[in-house]
């Protein structure tokens, strides 16, 4: 009987699990299937699911309008940069709050995450004013800062956990060995960590990646990412959602495909610790 009942919750369990994954995925799938219709088809109203003429003119349109493999270089080095370099910050950072706490330690990250809690528009003008002064306006420099900026508390929040899930004892005995603090952070720590600090990059690559309040404040043309490459096709005349869709599946995809292939790391890094 209780066999029963656990086969038949791990049932409901998988298909309520289902129905959220198919529920969240749904609009990314309405946008793929949109990039493949005419204008007038993706507007039709009721809206047309599967059953249209299929075409790749979106998609040969953007290519043609857009510099799409600019747009991609600097979001890949954007990205890229702001989390190698907010781990650069981070592993310190978080080091020294788990293993060297002070009476204020555990002010200092609430503190931290608060400030995730502040519109970021509330920030842009003296950004921009910094910005402007600094010659970082439209740079692939001053996005990288903003966007290290931006995510080094989950940063510091995310390495914190995970470090505080080591045993002391560990780095001790290293310091018996005769490690200083820079062989204890790069060849004890962080090995012991690789799988948490794994997660904590391709969660803030993604955050970075997906970033567009900065990248469209901040950049004009010569830095500007793939959310501004989708931003471009609204135009005063109105959305051309075909095209739009085209250049958003075109945006989403490198990211999609980073992440299909990385949720083994980003799952297990995700729940390091977790099980004692």
């Amino acid at each position: 009987m209780a066999r029963a009942v656990t086969q038949k919750r791990k049932i409901i369990n998988t298909a309520a699990a289902w129905a959220v994954g198919l529920l969240i995925f749904f609009p990314i799938l309405w946008t793929i299937l949109t990039s493949f219709k005419t204008e007038a088809t993706a507007v039709a109203d009721p809206p047309v699911f599967l059953a249209f003429d299929w075409t790749l003119a979106n998609y040969h349109d953007v290519l043609e309008r857009s510099n799409y493999a600019r747009f991609l270089w600097n979001s890949i080095f954007i990205a890229g940069g702001s989390t190698i370099l907010g781990l650069i910050v981070g592993i310190p950072a978080a080091w020294s709050m788990a293993f060297v706490p002070s009476n204020k330690t555990k002010d200092i990250l609430l503190w931290m995450l608060s400030t995730k809690m502040l519109p970021a528009v509330g920030v842009l003008y003296p950004i921009y004013l910094i910005f402007i002064k600094l010659g970082l306006l439209d740079s692939r420099t001053g996005l990288i800062i903003v966007l290290m900026l931006m995510n080094l508390p989950i940063i510091v929040w995310m390495l914190y956990t995970y470090f505080k899930e080591i045993p002391g004892e560990i780095l001790e005995a290293g310091r018996m060995d005769g490690a200083g603090l820079k062989d204890e952070i790069l060849f004890i720590l962080t090995p012991m960590a690789v799988p948490g600090i794994a997660s904590t990059m391709l969660l803030n690559f993604i955050l970075a990646w997906n970033e567009a309040f900065w990248t469209l404040n901040l950049t004009a043309a010569k830095a500007a990412p793939l959310t501004a490459f989708i931003a471009s096709y609204s135009s005063p005349e109105g959305l051309f959602f075909a095209k739009l869709s085209a250049a958003s599946t075109m945006a989403i995809a490198p990211i999609l495909i980073l992440g299909w292939f990385s949720q083994k790391q980003l799952v297990s890094g995700l729940t390091f610790g977790a099980v004692k």
